[in-house]
Protein backbone atom coordinates (compact mmCIF):
# COMPACT_ATOMS: atom_id res chain seq x y z
CA UNK A 1 0.00 0.00 0.00
CA UNK A 2 2.70 2.17 0.94
CA UNK A 3 4.53 1.34 -2.70
CA UNK A 4 1.26 2.50 -4.51
CA UNK A 5 0.80 5.27 -2.39
CA UNK A 6 4.68 6.84 -3.31
CA UNK A 7 4.10 5.99 -7.22
CA UNK A 8 1.27 8.30 -7.05
CA UNK A 9 2.58 11.07 -5.29
CA UNK A 10 5.83 10.58 -7.77
CA UNK A 11 3.20 11.17 -10.77
CA UNK A 12 1.03 14.16 -9.33
CA UNK A 13 4.85 15.90 -9.01
CA UNK A 14 5.46 15.34 -12.33
CA UNK A 15 2.29 16.41 -14.26
CA UNK A 16 2.34 19.75 -11.96
CA UNK A 17 5.86 20.43 -13.11
CA UNK A 18 4.70 19.86 -16.33
CA UNK A 19 2.07 22.10 -15.62
CA UNK A 20 4.45 24.67 -14.48
CA UNK A 21 7.16 24.41 -17.62
CA UNK A 22 3.97 24.90 -20.30
CA UNK A 23 2.67 28.24 -18.08
CA UNK A 24 6.53 28.89 -18.13
CA UNK A 25 6.81 28.62 -21.73
CA UNK A 26 3.53 30.41 -22.69
CA UNK A 27 4.16 33.07 -20.50
CA UNK A 28 7.46 33.62 -22.26
CA UNK A 29 6.09 34.35 -25.32
CA UNK A 30 7.08 37.69 -26.63
CA UNK A 31 4.36 40.50 -27.22
CA UNK A 32 3.79 41.99 -30.67
CA UNK A 33 3.97 45.45 -30.06
CA UNK A 34 3.08 46.63 -33.29
CA UNK A 35 -0.24 44.34 -33.16
CA UNK A 36 -1.03 45.04 -29.32
CA UNK A 37 -0.26 48.58 -28.58
CA UNK A 38 0.13 52.18 -30.45
CA UNK A 39 3.29 53.67 -29.58
CA UNK A 40 2.09 57.01 -30.22
CA UNK A 41 -1.95 56.76 -29.91
CA UNK A 42 -4.31 59.59 -30.87
CA UNK A 43 -4.95 61.18 -27.79
CA UNK A 44 -1.21 61.34 -27.02
CA UNK A 45 -0.74 62.58 -30.04
CA UNK A 46 -3.58 65.09 -29.63
CA UNK A 47 -2.04 66.22 -26.31
CA UNK A 48 0.99 67.09 -27.66
CA UNK A 49 -0.42 68.97 -30.62
CA UNK A 50 -2.55 71.10 -27.76
CA UNK A 51 0.90 71.55 -25.79
CA UNK A 52 2.30 73.23 -28.40
CA UNK A 53 -0.95 75.27 -30.07
CA UNK A 54 -2.99 75.97 -26.55
CA UNK A 55 0.43 76.67 -24.41
CA UNK A 56 1.15 79.73 -27.06
CA UNK A 57 -2.44 80.67 -27.69
CA UNK A 58 -3.73 80.88 -23.92
CA UNK A 59 -0.50 81.25 -22.28
CA UNK A 60 -0.70 81.17 -18.61
CA UNK A 61 -4.23 79.91 -18.86
CA UNK A 62 -3.75 76.66 -20.54
CA UNK A 63 -2.28 74.72 -17.60
CA UNK A 64 -5.58 75.46 -15.70
CA UNK A 65 -7.73 74.52 -18.97
CA UNK A 66 -5.12 71.70 -19.92
CA UNK A 67 -6.40 69.81 -16.07
CA UNK A 68 -9.87 70.58 -16.84
CA UNK A 69 -9.85 69.06 -20.18
CA UNK A 70 -8.22 66.05 -19.06
CA UNK A 71 -10.99 66.01 -15.89
CA UNK A 72 -14.36 64.57 -16.38
CA UNK A 73 -16.46 67.03 -17.45
CA UNK A 74 -19.78 68.26 -16.24
CA UNK A 75 -23.64 67.88 -17.55
CA UNK A 76 -26.45 69.85 -17.80
CA UNK A 77 -30.10 68.17 -17.64
CA UNK A 78 -31.62 69.71 -20.68
CA UNK A 79 -35.70 69.55 -19.59
CA UNK A 80 -37.82 67.88 -22.44
CA UNK A 81 -41.20 69.53 -22.39
CA UNK A 82 -42.65 66.73 -24.45
CA UNK A 83 -42.51 64.43 -21.61
CA UNK A 84 -45.09 64.58 -18.96
CA UNK A 85 -43.46 63.44 -16.15
CA UNK A 86 -40.63 65.96 -16.38
CA UNK A 87 -40.74 67.55 -12.97
CA UNK A 88 -38.77 70.57 -12.17
CA UNK A 89 -38.96 69.90 -7.97
CA UNK A 90 -36.95 66.77 -8.12
CA UNK A 91 -34.52 68.80 -10.06
CA UNK A 92 -34.38 71.09 -7.28
CA UNK A 93 -34.44 69.07 -3.98
CA UNK A 94 -30.83 67.57 -5.36
CA UNK A 95 -28.95 70.91 -5.25
CA UNK A 96 -29.53 71.76 -9.39
CA UNK A 97 -30.29 75.06 -10.69
CA UNK A 98 -31.89 75.89 -14.17
CA UNK A 99 -29.02 78.65 -15.18
CA UNK A 100 -30.85 79.84 -17.96
CA UNK A 101 -33.95 81.33 -15.73
CA UNK A 102 -31.02 81.70 -13.08
CA UNK A 103 -29.47 83.58 -15.38
CA UNK A 104 -31.85 85.65 -16.77
CA UNK A 105 -32.76 87.17 -13.09
CA UNK A 106 -29.42 87.80 -12.63
CA UNK A 107 -29.00 89.96 -15.74
CA UNK A 108 -32.15 92.23 -14.61
CA UNK A 109 -29.87 93.05 -11.31
CA UNK A 110 -27.53 95.99 -11.90
CA UNK A 111 -23.58 94.09 -12.70
CA UNK A 112 -21.25 93.68 -9.11
CA UNK A 113 -18.50 94.20 -9.87
CA UNK A 114 -16.27 91.49 -10.51
CA UNK A 115 -12.63 90.00 -9.67
CA UNK A 116 -11.17 88.35 -12.00
CA UNK A 117 -10.87 84.74 -10.91
CA UNK A 118 -7.54 82.73 -9.97
CA UNK A 119 -5.67 81.72 -12.89
CA UNK A 120 -7.03 83.73 -15.35
CA UNK A 121 -5.12 86.02 -17.54
CA UNK A 122 -6.21 89.70 -18.70
CA UNK A 123 -6.05 89.34 -22.30
CA UNK A 124 -6.47 85.92 -24.59
CA UNK A 125 -3.81 85.62 -26.90
CA UNK A 126 -5.34 86.68 -30.74
CA UNK A 127 -2.75 88.36 -32.38
CA UNK A 128 -3.92 86.95 -35.65
CA UNK A 129 -6.92 89.62 -35.15
CA UNK A 130 -5.60 92.52 -34.70
CA UNK A 131 -6.77 94.06 -37.98
CA UNK A 132 -9.92 93.14 -39.21
CA UNK A 133 -13.16 95.29 -40.61
CA UNK A 134 -15.58 92.82 -39.83
CA UNK A 135 -15.19 93.63 -36.20
CA UNK A 136 -15.78 97.29 -36.47
CA UNK A 137 -19.55 96.91 -37.26
CA UNK A 138 -20.27 95.10 -34.42
CA UNK A 139 -23.85 95.30 -32.39
CA UNK A 140 -24.83 94.34 -29.04
CA UNK A 141 -28.57 93.45 -29.07
CA UNK A 142 -30.38 92.26 -25.62
CA UNK A 143 -31.34 88.93 -25.89
CA UNK A 144 -34.97 87.79 -25.80
CA UNK A 145 -34.83 84.10 -24.11
CA UNK A 146 -37.60 81.50 -24.54
CA UNK A 147 -39.28 81.11 -20.87
CA UNK A 148 -39.89 77.13 -22.13
CA UNK A 149 -36.20 75.94 -22.41
CA UNK A 150 -35.07 74.92 -18.73
CA UNK A 151 -31.23 73.20 -18.64
CA UNK A 152 -30.03 72.22 -14.72
CA UNK A 153 -26.89 71.74 -13.72
CA UNK A 154 -25.38 71.18 -10.01
CA UNK A 155 -23.55 74.41 -8.53
CA UNK A 156 -20.10 75.70 -9.33
CA UNK A 157 -17.89 73.45 -7.76
CA UNK A 158 -20.13 69.88 -7.44
CA UNK A 159 -19.45 66.97 -9.34
CA UNK A 160 -22.05 65.02 -8.95
CA UNK A 161 -23.47 63.01 -11.79
CA UNK A 162 -27.05 63.21 -12.98
CA UNK A 163 -29.31 59.80 -13.18
CA UNK A 164 -30.36 58.52 -16.37
CA UNK A 165 -33.40 59.92 -17.18
CA UNK A 166 -36.80 58.05 -17.26
CA UNK A 167 -39.34 57.45 -19.69
CA UNK A 168 -43.07 58.64 -19.13
CA UNK A 169 -46.03 56.64 -19.88
CA UNK A 170 -45.36 57.22 -24.01
CA UNK A 171 -41.96 56.41 -23.65
CA UNK A 172 -40.34 59.99 -23.57
CA UNK A 173 -37.81 61.12 -21.83
CA UNK A 174 -37.82 63.38 -19.34
CA UNK A 175 -34.22 65.08 -20.11
CA UNK A 176 -31.33 64.78 -21.83
CA UNK A 177 -27.89 64.77 -20.76
CA UNK A 178 -25.38 67.76 -22.47
CA UNK A 179 -22.51 69.73 -21.58
CA UNK A 180 -24.39 72.63 -20.24
CA UNK A 181 -22.63 74.81 -22.47
CA UNK A 182 -23.61 73.12 -26.29
CA UNK A 183 -27.11 75.23 -25.05
CA UNK A 184 -25.42 78.82 -25.44
CA UNK A 185 -25.76 78.40 -29.18
CA UNK A 186 -29.36 77.98 -29.03
CA UNK A 187 -29.74 80.71 -26.78
CA UNK A 188 -28.02 83.12 -29.10
CA UNK A 189 -29.60 82.28 -31.91
CA UNK A 190 -32.77 84.47 -30.38
CA UNK A 191 -35.53 82.22 -31.64
CA UNK A 192 -38.92 84.28 -32.07
CA UNK A 193 -42.10 82.93 -32.70
CA UNK A 194 -42.96 82.11 -36.16
CA UNK A 195 -39.15 81.96 -37.38
CA UNK A 196 -38.00 79.19 -40.11
CA UNK A 197 -34.45 77.58 -38.92
CA UNK A 198 -32.14 75.13 -40.15
CA UNK A 199 -29.83 73.37 -38.63
CA UNK A 200 -26.83 72.26 -40.66
CA UNK A 201 -24.78 69.81 -39.08
CA UNK A 202 -27.62 68.89 -36.38
CA UNK A 203 -26.76 65.10 -35.16
CA UNK A 204 -26.16 63.72 -32.79
CA UNK A 205 -29.69 66.41 -31.88
CA UNK A 206 -28.69 68.03 -28.54
CA UNK A 207 -28.68 71.53 -30.19
CA UNK A 208 -32.06 70.72 -32.37
CA UNK A 209 -33.75 69.56 -29.02
CA UNK A 210 -32.39 72.69 -27.23
CA UNK A 211 -34.23 74.37 -30.11
CA UNK A 212 -37.66 72.77 -30.37
CA UNK A 213 -37.89 73.57 -26.43
CA UNK A 214 -38.50 76.92 -27.29
CA UNK A 215 -41.71 75.82 -28.70
CA UNK A 216 -41.39 79.03 -31.26
CA UNK A 217 -39.90 77.61 -34.76
CA UNK A 218 -42.81 77.94 -37.38
CA UNK A 219 -40.30 75.43 -39.87
CA UNK A 220 -37.03 73.61 -38.25
CA UNK A 221 -34.88 71.84 -41.34
CA UNK A 222 -32.07 69.08 -40.16
CA UNK A 223 -29.39 68.23 -42.29
CA UNK A 224 -26.29 66.41 -41.68
CA UNK A 225 -24.25 64.70 -44.88
CA UNK A 226 -23.62 61.82 -43.21
CA UNK A 227 -26.46 58.84 -43.21
CA UNK A 228 -25.48 57.09 -40.09
CA UNK A 229 -25.34 60.28 -38.24
CA UNK A 230 -28.46 61.31 -39.17
CA UNK A 231 -30.36 57.71 -38.64
CA UNK A 232 -28.51 58.58 -34.71
CA UNK A 233 -29.87 61.95 -34.80
CA UNK A 234 -33.43 60.34 -35.74
CA UNK A 235 -33.61 57.73 -32.92
CA UNK A 236 -32.32 60.66 -30.25
CA UNK A 237 -35.58 62.68 -31.55
CA UNK A 238 -37.57 59.60 -31.18
CA UNK A 239 -36.56 59.22 -27.75
CA UNK A 240 -37.98 62.77 -26.69
CA UNK A 241 -40.44 63.78 -29.31
CA UNK A 242 -43.89 62.56 -30.11
CA UNK A 243 -44.35 60.56 -33.74
CA UNK A 244 -46.53 62.72 -34.15
CA UNK A 245 -44.29 65.65 -34.25
CA UNK A 246 -41.61 64.34 -36.39
CA UNK A 247 -43.95 63.77 -39.02
CA UNK A 248 -45.38 66.90 -39.20
CA UNK A 249 -44.84 69.20 -42.33
CA UNK A 250 -42.95 71.64 -39.61
CA UNK A 251 -40.28 68.98 -39.65
CA UNK A 252 -37.44 68.17 -42.67
CA UNK A 253 -34.70 65.88 -41.90
CA UNK A 254 -32.48 65.34 -44.96
CA UNK A 255 -28.59 63.89 -45.45
CA UNK A 256 -27.79 66.24 -47.98
CA UNK A 257 -23.65 68.18 -48.70
CA UNK A 258 -24.13 71.09 -46.28
CA UNK A 259 -21.21 72.74 -48.05
CA UNK A 260 -23.87 72.82 -51.33
CA UNK A 261 -26.65 74.32 -49.04
CA UNK A 262 -26.66 77.68 -50.87
CA UNK A 263 -27.20 75.54 -54.44
CA UNK A 264 -30.66 74.33 -52.61
CA UNK A 265 -32.02 77.04 -50.48
CA UNK A 266 -31.39 80.77 -51.04
CA UNK A 267 -32.43 83.36 -48.70
CA UNK A 268 -34.60 81.08 -47.15
CA UNK A 269 -33.90 81.01 -43.07
CA UNK A 270 -34.84 83.46 -40.63
CA UNK A 271 -32.35 81.68 -38.27
CA UNK A 272 -29.24 78.99 -39.19
CA UNK A 273 -27.36 77.15 -36.62
CA UNK A 274 -23.75 75.90 -38.02
CA UNK A 275 -22.02 73.51 -35.45
CA UNK A 276 -19.24 72.63 -37.57
CA UNK A 277 -17.01 69.27 -37.26
CA UNK A 278 -13.87 70.28 -35.24
CA UNK A 279 -11.08 68.73 -33.54
CA UNK A 280 -13.47 67.95 -30.85
CA UNK A 281 -10.77 68.70 -28.35
CA UNK A 282 -12.22 66.90 -25.49
CA UNK A 283 -13.06 63.58 -27.24
CA UNK A 284 -9.54 64.01 -28.75
CA UNK A 285 -7.92 63.78 -25.43
CA UNK A 286 -10.16 60.95 -23.45
CA UNK A 287 -11.28 58.74 -26.20
CA UNK A 288 -8.71 56.49 -28.93
CA UNK A 289 -11.38 55.55 -31.08
CA UNK A 290 -13.08 57.75 -33.88
CA UNK A 291 -9.90 60.52 -32.71
CA UNK A 292 -9.54 62.76 -35.77
CA UNK A 293 -5.88 62.99 -34.53
CA UNK A 294 -5.01 59.24 -35.15
CA UNK A 295 -2.34 59.21 -38.15
CA UNK A 296 -5.03 57.87 -41.15
CA UNK A 297 -6.94 61.25 -40.68
CA UNK A 298 -4.05 63.26 -40.57
CA UNK A 299 -4.97 64.88 -43.75
CA UNK A 300 -8.96 65.20 -43.17
CA UNK A 301 -8.09 67.61 -39.48
CA UNK A 302 -5.97 69.87 -42.05
CA UNK A 303 -8.65 70.33 -44.02
CA UNK A 304 -11.02 70.82 -41.39
CA UNK A 305 -10.55 74.91 -41.62
CA UNK A 306 -11.29 74.83 -45.26
CA UNK A 307 -14.74 72.02 -44.66
CA UNK A 308 -15.85 74.78 -41.76
CA UNK A 309 -15.07 77.92 -44.01
CA UNK A 310 -17.55 76.10 -46.87
CA UNK A 311 -20.10 75.44 -44.46
CA UNK A 312 -20.79 78.79 -42.54
CA UNK A 313 -20.82 80.04 -46.40
CA UNK A 314 -23.55 78.00 -47.08
CA UNK A 315 -25.17 79.18 -44.11
CA UNK A 316 -25.05 82.30 -44.73
CA UNK A 317 -26.25 82.05 -48.26
CA UNK A 318 -29.34 79.91 -46.79
CA UNK A 319 -30.36 82.95 -44.89
CA UNK A 320 -32.42 85.16 -45.65
CA UNK A 321 -31.65 88.78 -45.65
CA UNK A 322 -31.79 90.29 -42.19
CA UNK A 323 -31.66 86.67 -41.03
CA UNK A 324 -29.07 85.67 -38.50
CA UNK A 325 -26.55 82.70 -38.38
CA UNK A 326 -24.77 81.26 -35.63
CA UNK A 327 -21.31 79.70 -36.37
CA UNK A 328 -20.11 76.99 -33.17
CA UNK A 329 -17.18 74.36 -32.44
CA UNK A 330 -16.57 72.49 -29.32
CA UNK A 331 -12.70 73.57 -30.20
CA UNK A 332 -10.34 76.05 -28.80
CA UNK A 333 -8.64 76.46 -31.94
CA UNK A 334 -8.20 80.01 -33.24
CA UNK A 335 -7.73 78.50 -36.63
CA UNK A 336 -11.48 77.07 -36.36
CA UNK A 337 -13.16 79.74 -34.87
CA UNK A 338 -12.01 83.21 -35.46
CA UNK A 339 -9.96 82.71 -38.33
CA UNK A 340 -12.77 81.06 -40.26
CA UNK A 341 -15.59 83.63 -39.06
CA UNK A 342 -13.16 86.31 -40.39
CA UNK A 343 -12.63 84.69 -43.68
CA UNK A 344 -16.42 84.09 -44.07
CA UNK A 345 -16.82 87.65 -43.66
CA UNK A 346 -14.48 88.22 -46.19
CA UNK A 347 -15.43 85.86 -48.95
CA UNK A 348 -19.24 86.78 -48.67
CA UNK A 349 -18.79 90.53 -49.57
CA UNK A 350 -16.01 89.77 -51.92
CA UNK A 351 -17.27 86.66 -54.18
CA UNK A 352 -21.23 86.30 -53.13
CA UNK A 353 -21.82 90.34 -52.44
CA UNK A 354 -23.79 89.90 -49.28
CA UNK A 355 -22.74 92.06 -46.22
CA UNK A 356 -22.50 90.69 -42.82
CA UNK A 357 -22.77 92.28 -39.05
CA UNK A 358 -20.93 90.78 -36.38
CA UNK A 359 -23.35 90.81 -33.35
CA UNK A 360 -21.58 91.27 -29.95
CA UNK A 361 -22.76 88.34 -27.99
CA UNK A 362 -21.04 90.08 -24.21
CA UNK A 363 -24.93 90.52 -22.74
CA UNK A 364 -25.03 86.76 -23.10
CA UNK A 365 -21.35 86.05 -21.39
CA UNK A 366 -23.02 88.62 -18.57
CA UNK A 367 -25.94 86.76 -17.96
CA UNK A 368 -24.61 83.17 -17.83
CA UNK A 369 -21.31 84.51 -16.21
CA UNK A 370 -21.76 82.54 -12.74
CA UNK A 371 -21.88 79.54 -14.58
CA UNK A 372 -19.61 79.32 -17.13
CA UNK A 373 -15.58 80.50 -17.68
CA UNK A 374 -15.23 82.62 -20.65
CA UNK A 375 -12.35 83.13 -22.30
CA UNK A 376 -11.68 87.12 -21.06
CA UNK A 377 -11.28 89.62 -24.19
CA UNK A 378 -11.78 87.80 -27.43
CA UNK A 379 -12.49 89.83 -29.85
CA UNK A 380 -14.51 88.18 -31.75
CA UNK A 381 -17.35 85.41 -30.62
CA UNK A 382 -17.43 84.00 -26.89
CA UNK A 383 -16.02 81.08 -25.95
CA UNK A 384 -16.73 78.84 -22.60
CA UNK A 385 -12.85 77.35 -21.39
CA UNK A 386 -13.16 74.45 -19.21
CA UNK A 387 -12.57 75.23 -15.75
CA UNK A 388 -12.36 72.64 -13.06
CA UNK A 389 -14.80 75.14 -10.77
CA UNK A 390 -17.29 74.74 -13.66
CA UNK A 391 -15.92 72.11 -16.22
CA UNK A 392 -18.03 72.65 -18.83
CA UNK A 393 -17.25 73.32 -22.61
CA UNK A 394 -14.74 74.10 -25.11
CA UNK A 395 -17.59 76.02 -26.75
CA UNK A 396 -16.78 78.86 -29.20
CA UNK A 397 -19.89 80.92 -31.01
CA UNK A 398 -19.89 83.83 -33.14
CA UNK A 399 -23.21 85.62 -34.27
CA UNK A 400 -23.52 87.30 -37.68
CA UNK A 401 -26.29 88.74 -38.92
CA UNK A 402 -27.25 89.25 -42.96
CA UNK A 403 -27.46 92.82 -44.14
CA UNK A 404 -27.98 92.08 -47.98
Amino acid sequence: MALILEKSSRFLLKKIKDLRFLTQKRNRVKEKWAVTRVKYPPSKLALQHFDATYGAQLGQLWPSVRVALLSERKYGALLNNFCHDAAVAEYQTQGCKDFISDGAQEAAQPPAEQKPEVGTTEEFSDDSLQEGACLDNQQQVPLKLSPNIKCFVFPRGDVTRFKPARPDRFGLLGYYLMDAASVLPCLALDVQEGHTLLDLCAAPGGKTLALLQTQMIRFLCLNDDSVSRTLRLKKVLGSYVPREFLTDDRLRITSFDGTKWGEIERNTFDRVLVDVPCTTDRHSLMEDDNNIFSKSRTGERRMLPQLQLELLLAGIEAACPGGEILYSTCTLSLHQNLSVVEQAVHVAQEKLGIQLQVVNLRPLTQMFRNTFHFAPNLRLGEMVIPHLAANFGPIYLCKLRRLT
